[in-house]
């Protein structure tokens, strides 16, 4: 089971595993998303360009960070809504071999209205191997509470 609401201290932070990303995972992405730009489907058209190869979709590297957030395991079975994100910044381009990983840092919480439930302000900075931060931006997420003892 995750962390529930009462368990995030502001100023908490948290480091996720690394994971490679592969020229399969641009293959698979680019038929998911539908997104065929050249700069990551066609090589020769990527060597014209500032970065001489062919570059994971920014969105690719955003979704693949979820999955490192979920191998986390503190949102399990206690996460209700992803509710946004905030200046969410693509720094550099993350290249097929590349490895992730990010850090999170918990930078505020609130309770909702029906104190039932809480809402976790995240600051989110994806990294490479390089130590290069490459994306980063605010991901606000809704918590269960711990549940009230009826007697």
């Amino acid at each position: 089971m995750g962390l529930y609401y009462e368990d995030f201290e502001i100023g908490q932070s948290f480091t996720s595993v690394s994971r490679t990303i592969t020229e399969s995972d641009v293959v698979q992405f680019t038929g998911l998303s539908g997104d065929f730009n050249p700069l990551h489907t066609d090589e020769e058209f990527a060597k014209n360009t500032p970065f001489e190869t062919r570059i994971a979709h920014g969105a690719l590297g955003f979704s693949v960070m979820t999955g490192l957030m979920d191998r986390l395991g503190i949102f399990t079975g206690t996460a209700l809504a992803f509710l946004g994100i905030e200046n969410w910044m693509f720094l550099k381009p993350i290249l097929i071999g590349d490895t992730i990983h990010f850090e999170m840092k918990i930078l505020n919480k609130r309770l909702t209205s029906t104190k039932e439930r809480g809402i976790i302000f995240r600051e989110v900075t994806v990294y490479n191997q390089r130590k290069e931060t490459v994306q980063k931006g605010q991901l606000n997420i809704m918590v269960k509470c711990y549940p009230k003892n009826i007697t």
